[in-house]
This record gives C-alpha cells, structure tokens and sequence, in this order.
C-alpha cells in the first residue's frame, strides 16, 4: 500500500477502518451505537478544521457551515452523505489495500479464502483501468458507500477553509445515519436548522452519474391466515397459510420482479418470508418511478387479496403498505439551476455527466420529500453491499474536485 495518498484517500482510508454497520432490526436512534464513532470523530476534524457551528444531533447526525467569504449574493447549498454503511455484509475489521495502476481481469482479494473480485463484475470496469483501486481482503464490504461521500465533502471543506482566495457563498455539510435500512437519518435530519436553500447527497456509484429521479417506495406486508389441523385429519378442514402465500407470489408476474426489470421498470421484490401452517408473513418491496405505475401496483395486490379471500374466506388474507419514500424530480425540477450548476461542475472536471433515474433510493429522496431539493452526486464507488466493493483513488480527488467546482460555482 502507498504510504502517501493525495487528497481525499487519506480520509477514506481512515473512515472506513470504523465499523458503522447499521442495524435493521434496531429500535434505537441511530440503530448502532458505533455509528457514533465516525461522528464523533467528524465533529472533531470539522472543528479542527475551522468550520462554523458544529454539532451532533440526537441522532447522529452531524451539522456544519463554511461561512460566506465573498460579498456576491448566493443561495446556500448543502452536501450530505450517509455514515452508516450496510447490513448486507459484515463492516467490521475493514481491511483495506490498493491495487496499483489495474489494467483488468480478475483481482485476488483472499489467496488464503479463494475470493476473486472477477473481471466484467462491474458495469463501469472501463473507469477502472489504470487506475490505483481500493479494495477489501475479501471478508468484508468496503464501506465507500457511503464513506467516499463522507470523505469527499471533508476533503471539500478542508480545502475551501485553506483557500480563502476561492470566493463562495455559505455552504452548510450534514453526515446522516441509518441511510442503508431507511431508519431515523434522513427523517430525523434538522432541515430547518441545517438552513440550506437545496443540496446534494453525494453518494452515487462512478464518476459521472447525476441523480434527479429515483423510484417511489413502499414496503407491503402480507399476512396469510390458516388453520392448523392433524395433517391425518385435515382433508377439507385445514388452511395451510404457506399453500395460500405460494398461490399469492404464484400471482406477481415473474417480468414485474426485480430479476427482469431494468432502466425505468419498476417491480415488486419479495424480500423475506416466515411462515406456519397457521401464520405466514411475506415482505415485498414496491418500486416505480411512476406515481400512477407505483399506485397500481398497490392496488394489484389488493385484489389478489381479495381473490384469495373469495377462494378461502374473508380476513384469510390482507395486506398493509408502508410508504418509504417518493421521487425526488417533483421537488427539484422547480430549482432547474441546481441541475444545470451540477453538470456544468462535472464537464469543468473533464467528466461527460449521464442523467440517469436511481433504481433505489437515497437521502435525498426522503429530504426532498420533506421539502429540501436534493438530487443525488456521484461519489466514485462500485460494487456497493459486497465484498468486491472497491472505489479508486483517483476517483475519490475527482468526484472532490466535482464538489468544490460545483459549491464555487454559485458565487461566480
């Protein structure tokens, strides 16, 4: 590993070593205490730094200004990315190293495991070429998502506080928690006092993705009824709640599902199922860019709830929809300048920007939502939520220099 690394690097490989897994099957706020690590330790370099009015809130959640250093009139903007990393792989003992100067095929993570990062795994490998990556030993997730937005908005804000002769107006920063189970963060987050007039989550994967749409969400929770009887005497007697819930997934049309939809297709996605013969519970989750699709599809399952119930009998079958969040376009296609600053950032960066619909969801859609404009940055990683995630160093000082163009450009 280099024993020198420029600009952001420096950080990242420092923030991801702290274990920020968050929880999804917590209560508390935030879900994992050791979420609080990295805070706390954000608080201390944006003091140290020189920022303005630093703090951490119930939540985790972790506020500060760079104050105004020109006399031109500027909107305030605010960067945002997520500490908490997540679930789906352990973040614990993050063990990072640098392979230099890749030029493709397959990278051994482990010799000692036999974990191959694969040639073709990711769908932006062409970035990757020649470039220094920064990869995991195969046993854990990385954590770049979203550590290298963290790191890029510090390096930001460093670099901006040692270079007073760069002129920008007051830029406000914001570290959530909980963005990877869609907890307290983004809905706990202090809009009001974070005092930004929009801003931009900075937790995208590549170099020249730029977010303005995500999907609308919701979680559906199904809930079959059966009826227990000795199986030896359950001829025309039993439910078998298990039998129902088959019949009712055997209803979603297989192309609706998350494995056969792409680009602007929305879907259903069964994501857990615990079941008896007398009680069974099914998770889905709900996606479509379209308000209208994203309503459909709700009452789709409704009915296949009121099919079931014609079949077995009333109450056997019900369903119950949580929304998560909706698409961020509605709130920032009223602030166009936030979009045409944001490309203008990139192309002044040498980056050719792609406007692409998210096909998930990140802070921004909830603070959007919420009445804060939010699209969403890219922050240089690929291969989020698994143990091949890496982010190279040259990608982390581009998608920084994106954020300091882009928070100048609003005093120019």
């Amino acid at each position: 590993m280099k024993t020198t690394l420029p600009g952001a690097a420096e950080k990242f490989l420092r923030y991801v070593k702290i274990d920020t897994q968050s929880d999804p099957d917590s209560s508390s706020v935030p879900t994992s205490e050791k979420e609080l690590d990295l805070a706390r330790l954000l608080v201390k370099e944006l003091m140290d730094m020189g920022a303005e009015d630093v703090k951490m809130c119930k939540a985790g959640c972790v506020y500060a200004t760079i104050p105004s250093n020109c006399d031109a009139e500027a909107p305030v903007v605010g960067f945002i990315a997520h500490m908490d990393t997540s679930p789906d792989v352990t973040g614990a003992n993050v063990s990072p190293r640098i392979v230099e100067n890749y030029q493709g095929g397959d990278i051994i993570l482990n010799s000692e495991k036999g974990i191959i990062l694969p040639s073709g795994f990711f769908k932006s490998e062409a970035q990757l070429i020649g470039q220094d990556l920064i990869v995991t030993d195969g046993t854990t997730l990385l954590g770049a998502d979203d550590k290298a937005g963290v790191a890029e908005i510090m390096y930001m804000a460093e670099y901006l506080l040692n270079h007073p002769e760069i002129k920008h107006g007051v830029i406000k920063i914001g570290f959530t928690t909980d963005e990877e189970v869609g907890c307290c963060g983004a809905n706990a987050f202090d809009i009001e006092g974070f005092g930004a007039d929009f801003a931009y989550t900075v937790d995208g994967m590549g170099i020249d993705e730029y977010n303005c749409e995500s999907f609308n969400a919701a979680d559906a929770t199904v809930t079959v009824h059966g009826l227990q009887v000795h199986p030896g005497d359950a001829k025309n007697r039993m439910i078998n709640s298990i039998t129902i819930s088959k019949e009712f997934d055997n209803m979603i049309p297989s192309y609706e599902t998350c494995e056969h939809s792409e680009g602007r297709e929305g879907y259903f996605h069964l994501s857990d199922i615990d079941g008896t013969v007398s009680l069974t519970k099914m998770q889905y989750l709900i996606r479509d860019f379209d308000i209208e699709g994203f309503n459909r599809r709700k009452e789709f399952m409704r009915r296949i709830c009121q099919y079931l119930n014609s079949v077995y009998g009333q109450g056997t079958v019900d369903v119950e929809f949580e929304d998560s969040y909706f698409s961020m376009y509605n709130s920032i296609k009223e602030k166009p300048d936030i979009t045409e600053k944001a490309i203008k950032a990139f192309e002044a960066c040498g980056i050719n920007p792609k406007i692409v619909p998210i096909r998930g969801g990140t802070d921004g859609s909830i603070l959007s939502g919420r009445g804060l404009a939010c699209p969403n940055l890219s922050a240089g990683y690929q291969g989020e939520h698994s143990v091949c995630e890496c982010v190279s160093v040259q990608a982390l000082d581009t998608c920084a220099n994106v954020l300091i163009k882009l928070a100048v450009s609003f005093a120019e």
